[in-house]
């Protein structure tokens, strides 16, 4: 071995490596002109543009009249959570190994990928990948178990043909749909180098639609009735999704998601593929995709956030039943797309019925608007002082038509100017027993009037939810049958008589006793009831 004397920037030999390392052209001239001659993309740090970067185009250009790659990602850099650079002596240095043992490769990865661009840099906070940890990657393992649970039950296999699309219920049609549109804008967002938005776009599914949506609304299809088409249709649609996950998530999360595709496939055989990373990636499938449909679900997502964010404001409990919310319509469109969707609303939000207002709303609704400045500003500039003006002057009607159509035309000095919905912020008024709230040109007011009788169902949705922790808590399986005592309380004996059926039929008990003093089992307290229960297999 000897020292070679003559030497170029090292940045040359960097630059070499894609024919160095072939021995080119001294060996495998064919291979190397016909396949390796050009990357798909590089990736390195922003520093790397006079060296790497430069000398890889500049070797290509030298030897083949040709570029080295074809993309290139430049890397930002990794700051602490206050955005410092990261060192020792500050202290503020995070220890990576450290990092991968407590929370995993995949949870980090997914944190970092998700959280900025490549290329910009990153303020790495380590609460970010328990978060992440937490709400992405427990939220999909949260949705396998559930599903496994019943699927054993069952002795779901996928044994059976695929439910026809138009057969299964609308809202597994309405989630497959989803599941398609997500396919083609995670294999477009991989193949345009944004790893970013196909990660985000991941977890908004799984959180948003699947688990939230999907499986809340779907619950009881899985742990009720006979093993008929209506539940195999829920068991396959769901198999399905958390398969095409697995897939679209393993380039970030190859070990969560080859151990979730493994557990899929040999439950069923689906598959024969002995890793996910073997697998087919997803195929975009149009025929699936009903894009009204999801536009309908997604009025039924916004009313039902809009409804949920009123009851968390007036501190109401979603198991507390409420009468009524009123819904303004612009269009006949619009009301017969809530009306197709209003059991899914009434079910999510705890409400028993809905009412669609007509013209008659803008007797009922008092309605305000004020300019946007934070969207009017960039587009407007000096004028969006005037236009703040013309905005205060709008009419009922002004507020209808931009709510309607999502834009007006208002005439500033005789120029025509377009308002979007973006560039105002419209507001109701509460009205007394109600309360109202409005979002994407949706207005929902909600009855807080809380009856008799909806006090009474109320605490035996309470009820239900303490029996059915009971019974986890035991250790009793999903089709044990129970006896249940309960010890007498004001209000309490009162409203369980009166939702008898239902208590019985949530948590199946097959004999409900109350008793005036019971010396053992699980205290309960909720809504100023003070009581005693126990619950015993039978």
């Amino acid at each position: 071995m000897y020292r070679e004397s003559d030497l170029i920037d090292v940045w040359f030999d960097s630059g070499a490596m894609p024919y160095a390392q072939w021995h080119y052209p001294f060996e495998n001239k064919e291979i190397v002109e016909k396949s390796w001659k050009t990357a798909d993309f590089i990736a390195e740090g922003v520093d790397q543009t006079r060296g790497w970067f430069y000398t890889l185009h500049a070797i290509a250009g030298l030897v083949f009249d040709g570029i080295a790659y074809k993309n290139v990602v430049s890397n930002g850099l990794v700051l602490d959570k206050n955005g410092h650079k990261m060192s020792k002596r500050l202290g503020n240095a995070v220890e990576p190994f450290a990092t991968l043992k407590e929370y995993g490769a995949d949870a980090t990865r997914w944190y970092m990928i998700s959280n900025a661009n490549p290329w910009d840099n990153l303020k790495f906070d380590i609460d970010g990948i328990a978060e992440v940890r937490r709400k992405f990657f427990g939220t999909l393992y949260n949705t396998y178990s559930f599903f496994a649970l019943y699927a054993n039950l069952d002795s779901f296999s996928y044994a059976e043909k695929d439910i026809e699309l138009e057969k299964r219920p609308e809202i597994d049609r309405w989630i497959l749909s989803e599941l398609n549109s997500l396919v083609q804008k995670v294999d477009d967002s991989y193949a345009d180098y944004e790893p970013t938005r196909a990660t985000r776009a991941i977890d908004s599914f799984v959180q948003d639609h699947l688990s939230n949506w999907y499986v809340r609304l779907c619950r009881r299809r899985f742990w009720k009735g006979e093993y008929g088409q209506d539940k195999i249709s829920a068991y396959q649609t769901l198999y399905t999704c958390m398969l095409t996950v697995a897939k679209l998530g393993s380039p970030v999360a190859p070990f969560f998601m080859d151990k979730l595709y493994k557990d899929l496939t040999e439950a069923t055989g689906k598959e024969s593929f002995e890793s996910v990373h073997l697998a087919e990636f997803p195929k975009y499938d149009v025929s699936l995709v009903d894009k009204s449909l999801e536009h309908k679900m997604e009025t039924a997502q916004t009313i039902s956030s809009l409804v949920l964010s009123l009851r968390a404001k007036e501190k109401i409990k979603v198991r507390q039943p409420l009468q009524k919310i009123m819904i303004p319509v612009m269009t006949a469109e619009q009301k017969e797309e809530i009306e197709a969707v209003s059991n899914l609303i009434k079910s999510e939000v705890n409400v028993k019925e809905i009412e669609l207002l007509g013209d008659e709303a803008n007797d009922i609704l008092v309605k305000e608007i004020k300019p946007n400045f934070k969207t009017l500003g960039p587009k407007f500039g000096k004028d969006m002082k005037l236009i703040s003006g013309k905005v205060a002057q709008f009419t009922k009607e002004d507020i209808s038509t931009i709510e309607r159509e999502g834009e007006i035309t208002i005439d500033l000095n005789g120029k025509a100017v377009v308002l979007e919905l973006a560039d105002v912020e419209i507001s109701s008024k509460d009205i007394e027993g109600w309360l109202v709230a409005n979002a994407e040109g949706i207005t929902v007011a909600l009855d807080i009037t809380i009856s008799d009788e909806l006090r009474k169902e109320g605490i035996a949705r309470e009820l239900v939810n303490r029996i059915q922790n009971a019974r986890k808590d035991a250790g009793f399986e999903v089709t044990d049958k129970i006896k249940l005592t309960v010890q007498r309380f004001e209000n309490l004996e009162d409203a369980v008589l009166t939702n008898t059926d239902y208590i019985k039929s949530e948590t199946l008990t097959a004999e409900l006793v109350f008793v005036d003093k019971l010396d053992s089992g699980v205290e309960i307290e909720f809504d100023n009831i003070k009581s005693v229960m126990l619950v015993e297999k039978v």
